[in-house]
């Protein structure tokens, strides 16, 4: 099919700009998305047949969660974490469920003052759970994505697309589970954590190290409590802003500690691991450079190292 008068050039896709970049690795990012839809449109020009476009989105659209398109998801509960954090749930049909594998996460997408933001967050929810997920996220002052997310309200359609990344797991594939992290880099430990307390067959030991300011920040606190009624899970807080474990609940006083992970403390906790430990990391980039640097002089060998 033959069109002379198609303005070709009103069709040809719009490159990315920095902002619509995630900055978590994504494959594809939405980089290799505009070059997938840039050399579609030529071909699409070189014929002159403009429906090869039409037909490229409707068959995206059908997918009822894409990593190279947005989904549009309702979002039906918002739930006050910290002073600064969220927990958000948004719907999904009765029965259904994201599909995701441990660790992945999604690319949200949001519009500021006419700009086009993008960020990676990692659901919190059960892989296998149906009807919803859940993010944690928390509200930056000053961040661009925190102004849109400021706006959300129950009842709002927020686009996402994924997933991307993950965890390679199955149970007892390691004989420990050593989970380091910090502030919302918990969200991929918790489905993680889920899924081995969820399973009468997995024995895998955990070790969760949750880092955060004060104990007011800590996230997840009752859900975090229940998991550690465990046989298989032992959990330490390292509070950096805290003055005086007296501040905290008395329940929290035995496995906290104050300031910040250093070499002694992984020492013991290295020591004290019941099999041979392998390591989740998920924080700051600084984070998780320095965890990186005390686990290498602790003699731990860098394949059995995961960073997300």
């Amino acid at each position: 099919m033959c069109d002379h008068d198609t303005d070709w050039l009103s069709l040809r896709p719009v490159e990315p700009t920095p902002a619509q970049c995630c900055g978590s690795g994504c494959t594809p990012c939405v980089y290799d998305l505009y070059e997938a839809q840039l050399e579609l449109w030529e071909k699409a020009k070189e014929r002159q047949d403009p429906n090869l476009l039409t037909k490229s989105k409707v068959q995206s659209h059908n997918l009822p969660l894409s990593s190279e398109t947005f989904t549009e998801f309702t979002l039906c509960l918002v739930e006050q974490e910290t002073d600064d954090t969220n927990r958000y749930r948004f719907q999904l049909p009765p029965g259904a469920g994201l599909g995701l594998k441990l660790g992945q996460h999604l690319v949200l997408r949001g519009t500021v003052n006419g700009l086009e933001i993008q960020r990676a967050y990692t659901p919190i929810s059960a892989i296998d759970v149906t009807g919803y997920f859940e993010v944690l996220i928390k509200i930056y002052e000053h961040g661009l994505m925190s102004q849109c997310i400021k706006c959300w309200r129950p009842g709002a359609s927020i686009a996402w697309r994924g997933p991307f990344g993950g965890f390679s797991y199955t149970p007892n594939k390691y004989g420990e589970l050593l989970m380091l992290c910090s502030g919302t880099g918990i969200a991929p430990m918790l489905p993680i954590l889920t899924h081995v307390t969820d399973s009468e067959d997995d024995e895998t030991f955990i070790t969760l190290i949750v880092c955060t300011r004060t104990f007011k920040n800590l996230y997840m606190k009752s859900f975090l409590k229940e998991q550690a009624r465990y046989w298989n899970v032992r959990t330490f807080y390292v509070l950096s802003q805290e003055q005086s474990l007296e501040n905290l609940p008395l329940s929290y006083r035995e496995n906290s500690k104050l300031g910040r992970i250093d070499s002694a403390f992984l020492a013991m906790v290295l020591e004290t691991c019941r099999r041979k430990p392998y390591t989740l990391l998920c924080g700051s980039a600084s984070f998780t450079e320095d965890m990186t640097d005390l686990l290498t002089q602790q003699g731990q060998d860098h394949r059995s190292v995961f960073s997300f």
